[in-house]
């Protein structure tokens, strides 16, 4: 008979607390199912109004001929295939491509050598508030400042010549140009990055790098068995937010190398700056058909960028 209670005891007991659980979790399920769209729809409508209708609109610009005036006449894919065919577009696009990979691979190298360097640095915060100053100042004025530094009576020249250099190079000529461009976006992107990996690193304990010491590993295998696996999910993030700013990299370029009446050289456009100048050139008619392919292109190209890296750098969260 004791055994029958208890089996009807261990019965029942299960089911009341499913009856519980449901009595506590139905109501919360139903208020939070209703407290979803008026938190949600908000958000929505502003990310509709102000980023998938431009999107949707330029995508139909971009199939239309129009100077931004009067009615726009169908083309079709015409504006498309002109762009590729133009040899500025293409100089544009490699020189967008160069920024992304070459730039990129330079700057996240500095910002790896820079965080193994600075992680066992005594003043580490006041190194690391000295390596992200750049990204204070607005990256129009460093532009300004990386012209000036570069021209022919700079200060980089005067320096030379008074080593004895009587004929310095010259930077910003057209075959020099974008590399003193990419060297600039190099200096003031290293300490924003390397900031970022420099948090990522803190959060791992120093008890590992303490057992890497006893085994008698050396910077490399450290960086490669612990600093790299444990910060790996930021190092993609970085990687992403790399992709985006080089994609669109654009003040820079016509600060430092434009000026009032004239446009840069074709020689250091990117794709941002190909259609900037296809709608604000200072002469000829504004091509807002070309201007928004250009931009589809960009766009099109971010976004497989990304999808990929976050495909490619995706593993299991490690916990520590």
């Amino acid at each position: 008979m004791t055994t029958a209670v208890a089996d009807g005891a261990r019965s029942t007991t299960p089911a009341r607390r499913t009856a519980a659980g449901r009595g506590v979790a139905g109501p919360f399920a139903t208020h939070r199912k209703r407290l979803y769209l008026p938190f949600v729809l908000p958000a929505f409508l502003l990310y509709a109004a102000f980023l998938l209708a431009p999107v949707v609109a330029t995508a139909w610009i971009s199939l239309h001929q129009w100077a931004g005036v009067g009615p726009m006449q169908w083309v079709g894919a015409d504006n498309y295939t002109r762009m590729f065919q133009d040899p500025v577009f293409r100089t544009s696009f490699g020189n967008t491509l160069l920024l992304l990979f070459g730039a990129g691979g330079v700057t996240f190298f500095l910002s790896f050598a820079l965080t193994m360097l600075l992680r066992d640095l005594a003043g580490r915060s006041t190194a690391r508030s000295v390596i992200f100053f750049p990204n204070i100042v607005p990256a129009l004025v460093i532009s300004i400042l990386w012209g000036f530094l570069f021209q022919a009576d700079g200060l980089l020249n005067t320096a030379l010549r008074s080593m004895g250099f009587a004929h310095p190079p010259a930077w910003l000529a057209d075959e020099n140009q974008f590399r003193i461009i990419m060297l600039g976006i190099i200096w003031m992107s290293t300490g924003y990055y390397t900031t970022i990996i420099m948090a990522a690193v803190d959060r791992i304990p120093p008890y590992l790098y303490e057992d890497c010491a006893l085994a008698g590993a050396n910077a490399w295998q450290r960086f490669r068995h612990v600093t790299l696996p444990l910060s790996w999910d930021v190092i993609g993030i970085c990687a992403v937010l790399w992709t985006i700013n080089a994609m669109k990299t654009f003040e820079f370029i016509l600060a430092m190398s434009g000026s009032a009446s004239s446009m840069p050289s074709t020689s250091t456009w990117t794709a941002s700056l190909y259609a900037y100048a296809s709608v604000f050139a200072p002469t000829g008619v504004p091509q807002y058909g070309v201007a928004a392919a250009s931009a589809v292109v960009t766009l099109a190209l971010v976004g497989v960028l990304v999808v990929l890296i976050r495909r490619l750098m995706r593993r299991e969260a490690l916990e520590f």
